[in-house]
């Protein structure tokens, strides 16, 4: 079973190995991507927690919701990762 902050983790890891920072940014629907079935939910969930948190930014766009890495949290982001790491 992964827990809330392993599950923060591959969203994060994910969106820095896609160099998603700042101005560069994906589709806050696109998160749950690479999730188990049955952890879709819980990763679509996590994902508005990481908004919550100011880790990543929400950018309203005319096609969507989009996301990027606030670098400012960068030690929270890389508890995070580690934590994801962990478990492989």
């Amino acid at each position: 079973m992964w827990t809330d902050e392993q599950i923060k983790g591959k969203i994060l890891h994910k969106l820095t190995r896609k160099g998603k920072f700042e101005h560069s940014h994906t589709a806050l629907d696109n998160l749950p991507k690479g999730f188990p079935p049955d952890l879709k939910g819980q990763a679509k969930e996590m994902s508005h927690e990481l908004i919550k948190e100011n880790i990543l930014y929400l950018k309203k766009t005319s096609y969507g919701k989009q996301v990027s890495i606030n670098l400012e949290k960068k030690d929270q982001i890389m508890k995070y990762i580690d934590e994801f790491l962990k478990m492989e």
